[in-house]
């Protein structure tokens, strides 16, 4: 299935139960797809985005991040971070956007060394008692790949990757990197 080239507009509702648009036509939409709530890998991922969430929106860019997991479970697990969150447990975007989920995304050894910080990050925090511990089977299953879109205004696919293991997902580093200058979009 090929990548989207462009995005049609559509409304999206967060797990804060508001609405949203995307693509935004005020500013970049990133828009992540990550594995499940409560995945110690995307845990670790979203909070170095969340660290420098200030830098991303000063960049023009609108965080919105995909699990394939309820809203009850992403507000459970996720619920704290600072950009929108939604749930797409039938995966419907995912189809759509050509994310899969695959053995590969733990299998593949580059994932490993995350794999292990992460969880020993997790269960730092479960035992601190800032976090509930990851579900044991989690809504959907634990083999999604991550996938990275990035959205122009006018709903242009400006760059995308589509991860080979769970662990292969743009950093904020090389988002900014992407994003275009406010003034060379307008």
């Amino acid at each position: 299935m090929p990548l989207p080239t462009t995005v049609p507009t559509r409304e999206l509702v967060t797990i804060a139960d508001s609405t949203l648009r995307i693509p935004d036509q005020n500013c970049l939409t990133h828009l992540q797809f990550r594995r499940f709530a409560g995945c110690p890998i995307c845990n670790l991922h979203l909070r170095s985005f969340a660290v420098r969430h200030a830098e991303i929106r000063a960049a023009d860019i609108r965080e919105v991040v995909v699990f394939h997991s309820s809203a009850a479970e992403l507000r459970k697990y996720e619920g704290d971070l600072p950009f929108d969150l939604i749930a797409d447990p039938t995966r419907t975007l995912y189809r759509e956007f050509g994310i899969e989920a695959k053995p590969r995304a733990l299998l593949d050894p580059r994932a490993w060394p995350t794999i292990l910080r992460s969880v020993v990050t997790v269960s730092m925090a479960v035992l601190r008692k800032e976090k509930p511990a990851p579900p044991a089977k989690p809504e959907g299953g634990r083999l999604g790949l991550p996938g990275d879109f990035l959205i122009a205004p006018d709903g242009r696919v400006l760059a995308s990757k589509l991860g080979q293991h769970a662990d292969d997902q743009w950093s904020v580093d090389e988002l900014l990197a992407l994003a275009p200058s406010t003034k060379a979009r307008h």
